[in-house]
Formats: C-alpha cells, sequence, structure tokens
C-alpha cells in the first residue's frame, strides 16, 4: 500500500472503483512441449503453466493462427514464444520473426528473453534485434543464424522486402515458420492499414520462396481483436481470451478539476497534475503521468521541476529533487528515451511524464500509480495506460483526471461507461488507395507484378494503368516489371501519410534537436513559437519550408504557445447518403484546407490566456479525404444564425464529433470537423452543413464507419449534451461556455423530429482567466511582503526572484509601490512588458481594486552610489 490518501484533495475526489485481485488458473506442462524448455521453467521455479499460455501453445501445434488478449503483465510474451522455441529445438533452421511497434519495445523484450537464450545457448537458440540502429556485423550475424528475429515494421517495409534476394535475406524467407506480432491494438488508423499491406507484400514474397508462415499475435483488449488480426494478415484466427494470470487488487480513483472562481470553466488536468507530482515525489510514490500531446507533456515537466527546484520546508530541504522526473515522448532521441527507460526501470527515477509512448509494454520497473490526465480517447488505450502501474502483482492505483472534454465530463457522471462497457473496434482501412498505391509501387519492385496479384491488391487493376502512364511500369511476358525510382519503398511514412520531414536546429551550437512532421511543425515550430524539449525552452527565429529547417535558440520565458487552426472544405464527389429523419446523412470525398494563421500565448503554472499574434508566412496544408456529412433543418439554421455573437454550429459540431468518435474508436489524431455552406448559381448560402472527416489523405475508413451509425451518432449527441452537469452550457458539452445548451439541444433534435423552437437566455461572462483564490488583499501586503514572496517561490511563478529582492511594498491609494534604492529598476520594472508581468503575478493571488497599478518608489542608498566603482571596473575588464 502506498503512503498516500487521495481523500485529502476533498471534493476533487468524486470517486473510486475497487477492482479485486484474480487468482490464477494453473496447467501441467502440455506433453509435446520439448523436455528442454521444461528444464527451463523448472530452473526458474515455474513447474506450471497459466492457462491461457498452454492455450496459445495448443492451438499453435495445431497449426492455428491465434491472437491472445490477455491482461498487462500476464505473460503473454512467454505464450508465443513456448511454440516458437518448441519448433526451433525441433528444427534448427527454422526462423521466426517478431515485430513490434517501436524499437523501445523491441529492445525491452529481448532483455526478457535474455534469460531464455543463455539457457539453451548459441548452439540451440540464437536471437537479435534487427533495426536502423544495429551495426553491420550484427545484421549479418541475425541474417546468417539468428532463429529469431525482433524487428518493428519499418524495417520490414523499408530492410526485409525490398532485398529478399540479397544479403541472405533469402534464407530467412525461405525458411520462415512463424511470424509473431506484438501489441496488434497498436496497428490501428494509417499505421495499421499500413501494415495490413506490409503483410500482403510479405506473404507474397514467404510464396515466391516456397514458405508458409503460421500467426502468434498479441492485444490488448479491443471488441475485435479477431477482426482486426485477419484484416491485418488477411487469414482465420483463433482468439485466446481466458486469462490465467494472477492480478493485484487495483483501485481507480475519479479527480474532477475545480470550477475557477465564479464560471463553468474547470482548471486542466495538466495543471492539477503538476500541482500534485511534487507531494507523489516528496512521499517517495513511484508514478507515470500520461499526457495526451507531447506540448501538454513539456508543460507539465517543466511546471513539476520548477516547484521540485523549491520544495522549501519538506525533508529534501536544500535539495534539488527536478532530477528524480522525466519527460518521455516522440522527438526525443533514440538515447535520450533509452537512458531514461533504464533509469525507470532501475529505480532511479521516481516518476515519467508521457504521451502514449510509454502505453506498450516496455518494462518500466514497479509503479505504485498511474495518472491519466484526461481520458486517452478509448477505453482499450485508458486500461492499458492504467496497467501500467502494479504490474508486478501488488496493490497498485489509477487515477484519472477529468478534462473539460464532454467524454471526460460523460464519465464523471456515468462511471460505468468506462468501468463496466465494453471497449471499442480497432478501425483499419488495408484498400485505402494512397495506401493501397505506396504498397503496390514498393511490391512491383520487389517482383514482378502478375495477373495473382489482383487477389492481393483489390484497386491494382486501377493502380497499374497509372504507373505504367508514369513509366514506372513496363510490361513483359504478361507481367509488369518496375522501371521506376531504385527504393519505391522510402517514398512514405508508415507512421503519417505525410513525408514531408523538418529539422529543429539550435543555433546556439549548431545540433538538430529532433525531427517532426510537416504537421507537428506548422503547430509546433512556427515563428516564434515556443518550443520546448525535457523542459527546455527555445523560441523559433525562423521557419524555412523551402528547406524544412525551424532554427531556434534557448530563451527562459514565462508562457508557452498554441496554434489557432482554421479550416475550409469543398464536397469533391458524393458516393452515397440517406435520410436520417429530418436531416440528410451523405458519404464521400471532401477537400480540406487546414491553416495556422495565428497563435495564442499561456503563461506557465497560472495557464493564463497572453494574448495572440499573427503568424506571417502562409502554413497551411490540403488533403483530400473522406467525410460524412449532415444536413442542419432550416429552422435551426434561419435561429442560430439570428445569434450573431457567438457560433452555435460549433456546438453542433462539437457536440456530433465527440459522438462519432466514441463510435469508431477515432481520436482527434484521426478524425475533425467543420461546417460548410453550398451554394446556389447566385452564390447564396442554399444549405449548411456539419461535416466530419478523416485526418488522412484518401481516408481511412472513420468517416465510412460513422456513416452506417448516422442516426446512433446523433441520439448519442443529445445524451453527451443533456446529461452534462453544468448549468447552461460548458467547453465539455457545446465546447464553448458562451453558448447555451438548450439551444444546442434543440437543434440536435430538431435533426431527428420537429421540435418547438428555444430562445436562448444565456448571458455569459467575460471570457474568464485561470485564477485561484485570493491568497492576499491587497491593504495587507506592506506587512505580509515576506509571505507573499514565498507564496510565489511555492508556485514558482515567474519573476518572484526579482521580486524577492524587494524588501518591502507601499499602498498610496489604488497603486502598490515597489520600494528599491535601485534607479535603473524604476525604468526596467515600468517597462511595458515587464510592467505587465508583474501586475498580473500579483493580480494572480492578490485581491485588487480594478483601477490597481504598481509604481517604483526610490529610496537613498548607503553607503553612497557605487556607479562610480561599477566604472572604474568596467575600465579595467575592457582595457
Amino acid at each position: 500500500m502506498i503512503d498516500f490518501k487521495f481523500d485529502t484533495y476533498g471534493k476533487r475526489i468524486t470517486g473510486s472503483k475497487r477492482i479485486p485481485p484474480r487468482q490464477p488458473i494453473y496447467e501441467n506442462f502440455p506433453e509435446s512441449l520439448d523436455k528442454d524448455i521444461v528444464d527451463f521453467f523448472m530452473s526458474q521455479g515455474i513447474d506450471k503453466l497459466y492457462c491461457h499460455q498452454k492455450e496459445m501453445f495448443d492451438n499453435a501445434m495445431m497449426g492455428k493462427n491465434a491472437i491472445i488478449t490477455t491482461s498487462t503483465a500476464s505473460g503473454k510474451t512467454m505464450s508465443f514464444l513456448l511454440p516458437v522455441i518448441n519448433k526451433i529445438l525441433k528444427d534448427p533452421g527454422a526462423r521466426a520473426i517478431f515485430v513490434y511497434p517501436t524499437k523501445a519495445l523491441a529492445h525491452d523484450q529481448y532483455r526478457n528473453m535474455v534469460p531464455v537464450l543463455e539457457h539453451f545457448g548459441l548452439k540451440k537458440l540464437q536471437a537479435g534485434i534487427y533495426d536502423g540502429d544495429t551495426p553491420p556485423n550484427e545484421r549479418s550475424r541475425i541474417r546468417k543464424n539468428a532463429n529469431i528475429i525482433l524487428t518493428n515494421p519499418e524495417m520490414l517495409s523499408s530492410s526485409f522486402l525490398p532485398n529478399h534476394s540479397l544479403f541472405g535475406f533469402n534464407h530467412i524467407f525461405s525458411r520462415l515458420k512463424f511470424l509473431v506480432i506484438d501489441e496488434l491494438h497498436a496497428y490501428r488508423g494509417a499505421f495499421g492499414s499500413h501494415m495490413a499491406n506490409i503483410m500482403r507484400r510479405l506473404l507474397r514474397i514467404c510464396r515466391y520462396y516456397k514458405s508458409s508462415p503460421q500467426f502468434l499475435l498479441s492485444s490488448a483488449t479491443i471488441a475485435n481483436p479477431v477482426e482486426l488480426a485477419e484484416g491485418i494478415c488477411g487469414d482465420k484466427f483463433v482468439h485466446i481470451e481466458k486469462d490465467g494470470s494472477p492480478s493485484g487488487e487495483k483501485v481507480v480513483y475519479f479527480w474532477q478539476p475545480p470550477f475557477i472562481r465564479d464560471t463553468q470553466y474547470r482548471k486542466g488536468p495538466e495543471e492539477e497534475a503538476s500541482e500534485l507530482i511534487p507531494d507523489l515525489v516528496d512521499k517517495g510514490i513511484r508514478f507515470i503521468t500520461f499526457c495526451k500531446s507531447r506540448r501538454d507533456v513539456e508543460v507539465v515537466l517543466k511546471e513539476t521541476r520548477d516547484r521540485l527546484t523549491n520544495m522549501e520546508g519538506k525533508p529534501a530541504l536544500g535539495k534539488d529533487l527536478s532530477h528524480l522526473i522525466s519527460g518521455y515522448r516522440g522527438g526525443y532521441t533514440p538515447e535520450e528515451r533509452k537512458e531514461i527507460e533504464d533509469k525507470l526501470s532501475a529505480g532511479k527515477l521516481m516518476g515519467v511524464i508521457s504521451t502514449n509512448a510509454l502505453e506498450l509494454g516496455i518494462d518500466i520497473g514497479k509503479l505504485d500509480l498511474s495518472i491519466v490526465c484526461g481520458f486517452p480517447g478509448t477505453k482499450a488505450s485508458f486500461w492499458q495506460q492504467l496497467g501500467r502501474a502494479g504490474r508486478r502483482g501488488e496493490t497498485s492505483y489509477g487515477l484519472l483526471i477529468f478534462d473539460v472534454s464532454p467524454v471526460d465530463q460523460y464519465i464523471a457522471v456515468n462511471n460505468d461507461w468506462l468501468l463496466n462497457s465494453g471497449v471499442e473496434n480497432a478501425v483499419i482501412d488495408k484498400n485505402n488507395l494512397f495506401i493501397q498505391l505506396a504498397h503496390v509501387r514498393a511490391a512491383a519492385a520487389e517482383l514482378p507484378l502478375s495477373l495473382d496479384d489482383a487477389a492481393i491488391f483489390p484497386d491494382l487493376g486501377e493502380i497499374v494503368p497509372v504507373l505504367i502512364d508514369a513509366k514506372e511500369l513496363k510490361g513483359e511476358d504478361g507481367n509488369f516489371l518496375w522501371s521506376g525510382n531504385e527504393f519505391p519503398a522510402g517514398d512514405f511514412n508508415l507512421r503519417n501519410i505525410n513525408n514531408n520531414t523538418y529539422k529543429v536546429l539550435n543555433k546556439a551550437n549548431g545540433t538538430i534537436i529532433t525531427e517532426m512532421d510537416e504537421t507537428l511543425a506548422f503547430h509546433e515550430v512556427h515563428p516564434k513559437a515556443i518550443y520546448i524539449h525535457d523542459s527546455m525552452q527555445y523560441i523559433v527565429e525562423d521557419l524555412d519550408l523551402k528547406n524544412r529547417i525551424a532554427t531556434v535558440v534557448p530563451v527562459d520565458m514565462n508562457y508557452f504557445t498554441i496554434p489557432f487552426v482554421e479550416t475550409d472544405v469543398n464536397v469533391l464527389r458524393e458516393f452515397k447518403h440517406k435520410e436520417v429523419f429530418r436531416t440528410t446523412e451523405y458519404f464521400g470525398d471532401v477537400k480540406v484546407k487546414e491553416a495556422v494563421p495565428a497563435y495564442k500565448m499561456v503563461q506557465f503554472h497560472n495557464h493564463q490566456n497572453l494574448g495572440f499574434e499573427r503568424i506571417t508566412i502562409p502554413l497551411y496544408q490540403e488533403i483530400e479525404t473522406e467525410g460524412l456529412w449532415f444536413t442542419v433543418p432550416d429552422e435551426v439554421d434561419f435561429t442560430y444564425n439570428s445569434y450573431t455573437m457567438f457560433n452555435y454550429y460549433n456546438g453542433l459540431k462539437h457536440s456530433l464529433l465527440n459522438a462519432a468518435m466514441m463510435r469508431t474508436m477515432a481520436t482527434r489524431e484521426d478524425m475533425s470537423s467543420t461546417v460548410f455552406n453550398t451554394k446556389d448559381e447566385n452564390e447564396e448560402v442554399k444549405k449548411s452543413h456539419v461535416l466530419l472527416y478523416d485526418l488522412y489523405p484518401g481516408g481511412l475508413g472513420f468517416s465510412e464507419k460513422a456513416y452506417d451509425f448516422g442516426y446512433d451518432i446523433i441520439e448519442d449527441a443529445i445524451i453527451l449534451v443533456n446529461k452534462c452537469s453544468c448549468e447552461d452550457g460548458c467547453p465539455a458539452c457545446v465546447g464553448d461556455y458562451h453558448l447555451d445548451k438548450e439551444l444546442i439541444l434543440w437543434g440536435l433534435k430538431s435533426m431527428l423530429k420537429e421540435t418547438e423552437e428555444v430562445v436562448s437566455t444565456k448571458r455569459a461572462a467575460a471570457p474568464p482567466r485561470v485564477i485561484e483564490e485570493y491568497a492576499f488583499e491587497m491593504e495587507e501586503l506592506p506587512q505580509r511582503w515576506g509571505d507573499f514572496i514565498t507564496h510565489l517561490r511555492e508556485k514558482s511563478e515567474y519573476l518572484h526572484s526579482f521580486l524577492s529582492t524587494i524588501d518591502k511594498a507601499e499602498i498610496a491609494g489604488n497603486k502598490l509601490f515597489l520600494v528599491t534604492d535601485f534607479k535603473f529598476y524604476e525604468e526596467w520594472v515600468m517597462e511595458g512588458s515587464n510592467k505587465k508581468k508583474i501586475l498580473n503575478t500579483i493580480k494572480r493571488y492578490v485581491k485588487t481594486p480594478s483601477s490597481f497599478e504598481i509604481g517604483v518608489k526610490l529610496i537613498d542608498k548607503e553607503p553612497a552610489d557605487i556607479k562610480d566603482k561599477i566604472m572604474r571596473r568596467y575600465d579595467d575588464l575592457i582595457k
């Protein structure tokens, strides 16, 4: 049990759920299991298998493809190792390829295999990691001798398959008996669609070498594991789901951030986490915190480290505890991530703040607590993140800090939706035309295209003529041979369809900090953006769109930046439509233009909006994709247009998008929404529509799946808005606190049946600032100036160090004077930006009148002015 009481956080904890421990179910070793394997288990003190391990072994021995979906840390790796090693011991020439979604996971799993490899020795069993970091001599050894090869999809696509007849790869493919795919649930959306096409290419090569590998897969719990397995691998599967492993007790807490005073706004989960984590570190509780974005990781990391350098009055007084936590996300170098993984596993870190990059099964040692900052988009992902704590059987804890999103707030009032209902489907579209085209080009360079390949790639008949016209294929004896560039497998990126990569260059020392795709670059390293890497801040001096280089310099600012995004839509082609009561639902191809014209500055720690700035260079991307769109009923259109101060269409698209994402297991990286109008020949608006669309060229099946649930999505949106606990509309249910939820509900209901119109009576307050309850009254500041400085230091407020040099303050009317004997401070403090920062800091914690101002009061310096002394020293320095 951890020494930490969540109930000390009062009303923030709105509920909890105890998940009881699970007892193990054992089975005897199968009779067909090799005696040497049994001896290995006995040497480890293991005399039985879990029931799911035996079931996996039995099915594999019958030649069946199998997918296992037991819980985290249930021994899934051993489940597919057993049949593989059993085969290798009987047939030393047998080969198996183990595919992991990340290099880090492959390295971690290899470390777990080391005891097995050492037991059998090099003469019986060899394995190796084959990725972009593997040295040439090790690659040669693996291709020649390794029975088990651990790799990733990128290496399969860009190295194994294009070179199948070279460097000994033919030796691997001709003897390939097993293909193991771990963490199958990670292969969804674009990544999963690419993976399915890699499998098409791989099986095509295997047929050429007269081999037929058997598939053994593992996955976290999703609603359609067999469907996903068969979609990616193109064959039938059996499902192993009965879990025989023991599990410790888990307690899940639900944390609702408090409202900001006098508003319907709550503090964000990241702000709450950065205040909670220092307490965890101080009490010795090991944790992992999951954030939704790279920016959120860096903001929480910086704010937490700021607080950990000021643990005054705690047992660590005088020590800097900031080294006990780390960030972890895409964009860190492989060396940086490996160092963090090793420190976690060795217990040298108290915790880590991560994106979903650590959601997969990398061994990060024993953790007490998993903190999830906002529902991660799918129930499958939520349970996977919670499973990272307590991996070694003891009682563990999970904490979901609610965001203001509709799904989070729905969970806040309906915990059962998360705890007791089924998880979602994983969606792929392996016949996505863009992805299929990329892999047909790669396949043609691997082997000539024949008529048989039409059964592999459904759109081959359309693709081949295009490639012939592009002079990338030429006909010969009824087949088509590749005549294009030397390496078409390198023309696409499996993780992101946009293959334009930008480098982030540190101007101060000439090093490349990281690389990112174009979408991330436009959002994170636009001109004047604050880019944060391992809590270090950089300001972007220039974004070179031609050479794709963002030039940055180190800074220490009191704010971070968030981009403002605009979209524009054109319908290209309608494929189908249907009437859904009083609306019409369409599905088809659309062109979406996304621009980043501006950004806002948000202050660290108090998260105040410091203002917007325009971006001076054109940053936009266009994609042709799939979408579904609903017509807005005429009376709703007329009424919403009459409310000119606020855009009620935003509430409509907000609620429909969130309902659609819940139905399709999509995230905000997969789908988006907007509103567009159709016009008549006179350019007059004819109809308004709400569009939900895939965020990938060509579409990836999310919108098409949502089209099948049109009525249900509208019903779900009505329930989400109606059940929100706010009084009259908030960011959770309608996306904008200015909007009246009753008017949004009326618009949604009117899509299904004619409903009596409501009139909005909501009068929204001025835009709120994220503030806490006042800790000080203005009148008491002169007497409590020292307490005020201590409070600022504990909050790690910007400029608290400067204010600590001010020994006292005085009040005259509505003005606070900072008393100093440095005349230059008067000019420096009253400079526009500095004055604004100090005013914001004081107003954040002090109750002040609306006309509050600050000034500087000078006192005579004793002893005499030292300016002459400084000038003499200066003259000495420059001589």
